[in-house]
């Protein structure tokens, strides 16, 4: 299962010094959020953008946001979201490609706009969340598939298909196997077939489909899907299959689950679908609701890690599930596990000797992780940022009390931003950075990419291109905001 052997090449991993910003500002417009997908394909870097996340968001496009206490919405904000000035302009999911050896980035495709099933003329993709090359038995060579995120009045999920990385068609019927599916995070290849799992649906469940079945195609362009495991794994509990990782022996799947807690299932994949599957973890992993869903997996040193994460930054009001951070479990070779990162002490661990979220209180979910020259990265989520936007004398509590005495600019200022770590072994880590590389609008690490032009690193960053600024006590005034918008880190060794 080793995917990327040490050697003497990648004896210190990347630093901080060995990172240099190759794209900022949502590559030019602060709109571009999330750099939500990523891959590398005909030597060059392709980044997938989700735009404008944060303004549909507050005017209730998504939904799903009615719990979040904010005394000032983070973004400006338009009248109305259906408007042709936001539609064409805003809300257009976008495709970068970066050609390594000069620097230089194209958007190659924007979405199109569509009429949704309400007539409204509006665009058809809000972002492109998953990314994978593979060759389909009508594909005359590998292709790039890039899965589209529909909008909630649009027609459903949809393929993108690729041969050179600069012109992209849709392939297939939109939808996914007739399911009510806005879009998904998981597009992976194993064993002839490309898998893939409904991730989002209609009526804002962006993260939370109700749907936890994993579908397998061996012509994807056909749009012909086949469901590859019982609905839910048997349990009904499990709401969605949030990630998916394939090794060189199995498919992993990992579910999310308000009830009890995550669950991790693989299988081999062998004969036709449905599948058998092994279960390897139940009820977070023996934490329960705080593991609340399998955010990300990473196959490293003949084992399986596997990072947790609670939804909408690690406080889930609706559900009543958090604040808290996330753990790091390693499952072993013979379906054993360890509790690498975590609150619980046992008799071994946890054996970083860390505190969920890396002794970080504000980190919601290990977003991403990836290995490269035999180093395994993870990237986190934080949730720090959003202090900017309340008003602390509202708040007659003890945390609200603390508060009024400190100085939240500065703080979130030096303590913002996502966090970035290394590890040689799996058990002791090193920062690489944990003030998002000096941006604390930089709140989550969305895509870790290793390539033979060193390793990339694509953030979420909601708060472009206006955000709100503080002028006074409970007021705030709306600026540009040169520091929102995705951006793009390219490290290599020095």
């Amino acid at each position: 299962m080793q995917s990327d052997p040490p050697n003497a090449r990648s004896s210190r991993g990347l630093s901080r010094d060995d990172f240099s910003k190759v794209s900022a500002n949502g590559f030019g417009d602060g709109d571009n959020a999330y750099a939500h997908s990523m891959a590398y394909f005909k030597d060059h870097v392709l980044v997938g953008t989700s735009r404008a996340t944060m303004a549909l968001l507050g005017a209730g496009d998504q939904g799903g946001m009615k719990d979040v206490s904010l005394d000032a919405w983070p973004v400006e904000l338009a009248d109305h979201v259906y408007t042709p000035a936001f539609e064409n302009h805003r809300a257009r999911a976008e495709i970068w490609r970066l050609s390594p050896l000069t620097g230089v980035w194209t958007r190659v495709y924007q979405a199109p706009m569509v009429y949704g099933t309400d007539g409204t003329h509006m665009s058809r993709d809000l972002g492109y969340r998953a990314m994978a090359v593979f060759q389909g038995e009508r594909d005359p060579e590998p292709a790039l598939y890039v899965s589209t995120w529909s909008r909630s009045r649009g027609r459903g999920m949809q393929l993108l298909r690729s041969y050179d990385g600069e012109h992209f068609a849709p392939v297939g019927p939109p939808g996914l196997a007739g399911l009510d599916a806005t879009s998904t995070r998981s597009l992976v290849p194993f064993k002839g077939r490309l898998f893939t799992t409904p991730t989002g649906a209609t009526a804002g469940r962006q993260n939370v489909s109700g749907i936890a079945t994993v579908f397998a195609s061996r012509d994807p362009a056909g749009g012909d899907w086949t469901p590859c495991n019982d609905e839910g794994f048997g349990d009904r509990n499990n709401l969605g299959v949030f990630e998916m990782l394939a090794t060189q022996t199995h498919l992993y799947a990992g579910t999310v689950n308000f009830a009890k807690g995550y669950q991790l299932w693989r299988t081999d994949a062998e004969g036709e679908p449905p599948y058998r599957w092994e279960r390897l973890l139940v009820d977070g992993a023996g934490r329960g609701q705080l593991n609340q869903g399998v955010v990300s997996l990473a196959a490293f040193r003949d084992a399986v890690f596997v990072g947790s994460g609670i939804q909408k930054g690690g406080i889930d009001k609706q559900n009543r599930i958090g604040p808290a951070g996330p753990e790091l479990i390693r499952v072993n070779a013979d379906a054993s596990f360890d509790i690498i990162m975590g609150e619980r002490r046992t008799q071994a661990g946890p054996l970083s000797g860390l505190m969920p979220g890396w002794n970080n209180i504000f980190c919601g979910s290990i977003w991403k992780m990836n290995v490269h020259d035999g180093w395994l990265y993870a990237g986190t989520q934080d949730w720090l940022v959003f202090l900017l936007y309340r008003d602390f004398d509202k708040l007659d509590s003890h945390a609200g009390r603390l508060l009024r005495g400190v100085d939240i600019e500065h703080f979130v200022e030096t303590a913002g931003g996502y966090d970035l770590w290394r590890s040689r072994d799996g058990e002791n880590w090193l920062p690489v950075t944990r003030c998002g590389f000096e941006n604390p609008y930089n709140h989550g690490v969305r895509n870790i990419l290793s390539t033979p032009h060193g390793m990339f690193v694509g953030s979420s960053n909601q708060f472009g291109p206006r955000s709100a600024f503080r002028i006074g006590p409970g007021a705030w005034e709306y600026r540009n905001n040169p520091r929102g918008g995705t951006e793009i880190w390219q490290g290599v060794r020095r």
